[in-house]
């Protein structure tokens, strides 16, 4: 099987960019037999340059095969690079979308420079800092929404003074039923109003001192080893396609070793799982097993919780589906990849085991539906999805450039 991955997709250069071409040809392949809904397409922007020399990411149009112009993002990598040639040194990736139907194993489409400025394509993702909320980090996109929480919310109060305490780095889970960013509108209704459905979700997520939907830790002897709330969060990339940023928790100590971890968060349109890379830190070993895990009782109290578990090794995924008395039901997934030691469990998690080498990033997704937003109503409903999105993490697509001179 295949495990080549990098953002989505592994590139092979088809010929040579040298030549100025009036534009870019991308051909995306795979051998999937089903459908992918929403695959994400990156093309190194160093790649664009060289093929269209003097391109300039906002007189840009990306077109499929039928002509149509779609919505794209350039990811800014280097904000402060000097960039006197024009050559976009500052910027990493082109980004946009397209839906695979089932049976479609191959798309082609053009990058071309244009005279006008290209439209400011919709928001479909967003991560933000919120030190409005005792520091709180939120992000989301179109299908679900997700929080942390930073060293504010963990710091004791102080005297006469009435503030919520909360020690974890456990991921939250916003549910949403509609498509447009709610981050900010939940956050600027007040800190309660959203744990009430007012017609475009809720947070009904427990997550207390578990690891909520994703959260890690280091297991040894039957024993999970956790840090405390993030301590820095740096932002890379927020949309309209791909929203990227980066938690950093400060050194835990773990039966003898001490380990530090970074999150790299990828959070891209479409989708109900983000993609995380956790590199680890560790002083006193080379090699550490990380449980990720999905909290036991995520619900809120009254909702006489009835939960099904699946795990499938051979996938190495393991989704929750939680049926909930009044706020509907919830699909919660973790898949890892590569690196699938097996199953396990503490008095708060279910964990999925990994293998980490310290200093090499863990790749795993993680996230949630809710059967309020329409998408997934049966646990199969889910189970099905989280076993699709398996499947395409082990068989990324495949890219291929070409000049292309009309």
């Amino acid at each position: 099987m295949k495990k080549t991955f990098c953002r989505g997709a592994s590139f092979i250069l088809a010929m040579t960019l040298a030549v100025a071409a009036s534009a870019l040809t991308v051909t995306v392949t795979h051998q999937l037999p089903s459908a992918r809904p929403a695959e994400t397409i990156t093309v190194p922007w160093a790649d664009v340059a060289r093929a269209l020399p003097g391109a300039l990411l906002q007189q840009l149009a990306v077109k499929d095969a039928t002509g149509r112009s779609l919505p794209y993002q350039v990811t800014n990598i280097a904000p402060q690079a000097k960039d006197p040639s024009g050559a976009g040194v500052a910027y990493g990736e082109l980004i946009f979308q397209h839906d695979f139907a089932a049976g479609e194993k191959s798309a082609t489409f053009t990058i071309e420079k244009i005279s006008t400025v290209a439209p400011v394509f919709p928001a479909q993702v967003f991560a933000r800092y919120v030190p409005e909320r005792l520091d709180d980090f939120g992000w989301e996109n179109d299908k679900i929404g997700h929080r942390t929480y930073g060293p504010a919310l963990a710091a004791p109060a102080l005297p006469g003074i009435n503030k919520e305490v909360l020690v974890t780095s456990g991921l939250d889970v916003w549910c949403k039923r509609v498509s447009y960013p709610i981050v900010d509108r939940w956050y600027n209704k007040g800190h309660d109003h959203y744990h009430k459905d007012e017609g475009e979700g809720m947070d009904m997520y427990q997550v207390g001192a578990s690891r909520g939907c994703g959260g890690t830790g280091v297991w040894i002897d039957q024993q999970l080893y956790v840090s405390r709330n993030y301590k820095s969060w740096k932002v890379i990339a927020n949309g309209p396609i791909r929203a990227i940023f980066e938690l950093t928790y400060e050194a835990w100590p773990a039966a003898g070793l001490m380990v530090s971890e970074v999150k790299r968060f990828t959070v891209d349109a479409g989708h109900n799982l983000d993609q995380i890379e956790s590199t680890f830190t560790v002083t006193g070993a080379k090699e550490i097993t990380v449980g990720i895990g999905l909290n036991k009782t995520p619900t809120d109290k009254g909702q006489e919780p009835q939960v099904t578990l699946t795990p499938k090794p051979a996938d190495g995924s393991f989704t929750q589906w939680v049926v909930q008395k009044t706020n509907g039901s919830l699909g919660t997934a973790v898949i890892v990849p590569a690196g699938f030691l097996g199953l396990a469990e503490d008095e708060r998690n279910h964990l999925l085991l990994a293998k980490v080498t310290t200093g090499q990033p863990l790749r795993y997704y993680a996230g949630a539906g809710w059967s309020k937003a329409g998408e997934f109503t049966t646990p199969q409903a889910w189970n099905d999805y989280v076993a699709a999105w398996a499947a395409r993490a082990a068989w990324p697509v495949q890219i291929a450039l070409s000049p292309a001179n009309n």
